[in-house]
């Protein structure tokens, strides 16, 4: 793993929006480690290596989004054994504080399960997206204080 996130770090900004972007999705994929070698070994601007981990990890979380969208009820009665009440039960309390929980896809192991859930509950993009894009900014500035300004 640590060859392919080096290999990553030799691209630049294009390697790093594509390990953003891995890392945003179920895969297992660490953006940081990326995010950090190229602030210490190459002449990236700084903030233009937030920037871009932010554009490619908001990218892999809308990317989990339509996959949440394209879920179906029989699905999830299906496979995870759920009926058809207790799902409609679920959508009215949780619906109303989706989109703010979207917010939160940055947090690890979590984050991409509430990706696919606001996109199954088909809130609206644009505030979506916007809200995902403000957690995966805070995410990025906090590493970038911590690597940059304080190592």
């Amino acid at each position: 793993m640590e060859d392919v996130l080096l290999s990553l770090a030799s691209y630049g900004y294009v390697g790093l929006f594509i390990a953003s972007f891995l890392a945003a999705t179920v895969l297992p994929f660490s953006s940081e480690i990326v995010f950090t070698t190229l602030l210490y070994t190459t002449n990236c601007n700084v903030w233009g290596l937030v920037g871009v981990a932010t554009l490619g990890n908001t990218a892999g979380a809308l990317t989990c989004y339509g996959l949440g969208r394209m879920g179906k009820i029989e699905w999830i009665e299906k496979y995870l054994r759920v009926s058809k009440e207790e799902i409609d039960k679920w959508n009215t309390r949780i619906k109303k504080y989706a989109i703010a929980a979207s917010f939160f896809t940055f947090v690890p192991l979590i984050g991409d399960i509430i990706a696919v859930c606001v996109g199954y509950l088909r809130t609206p993009l644009p505030q979506t997206a916007l809200f995902i894009f403000l957690g995966k900014l805070c995410r990025y500035l906090v590493w970038m204080y911590l690597t940059y300004w304080i190592w």
